[in-house]
């Protein structure tokens, strides 16, 4: 079994591969461009689904992360793909990546990463 310091390790590096794919990009453009949509919403589905492995503990002791949230992303995206709002997955990459990334950049510095 994997432990949550490897999960936290992939939020983090999802959310850099979406930094990445969205760099130099504005919404029309990210939506416009198949490939570019394809990576992020991966990537926002593994966050997903890395989050939705971390203990309940870890979870639990760090409310303020809205796992809720961020499992229920990953279930919409994965089984509802063809009714995806690409400007919600738009949002989640330049707004909420980024801010998730820090948050657990602090949980892993507070003792809980690799």
């Amino acid at each position: 079994m994997r432990s949550d310091n490897l999960y936290l390790s992939d939020i983090v590096q999802a959310a850099d591969s979406i930094a990445r794919f969205v760099e130099g990009l504005d919404e029309d453009r990210f939506i416009g461009d198949d490939l570019v949509r394809s990576a992020v919403l991966h990537k926002l589905t593994v966050i997903g689904e890395a989050a939705a492995r971390v203990s309940s503990e870890l979870k639990q002791s760090h409310p303020g992360i809205p796992w809720v949230d961020i499992i229920g992303f990953r279930n919409i995206a994965v089984h509802a793909y063809f009714s995806v709002d690409w400007r919600l997955v738009w949002n989640a990459a330049v707004f909420d990546a980024p801010v998730l990334k820090r948050d657990i950049e602090a949980i892993m510095k507070a003792g809980h990463g690799p």
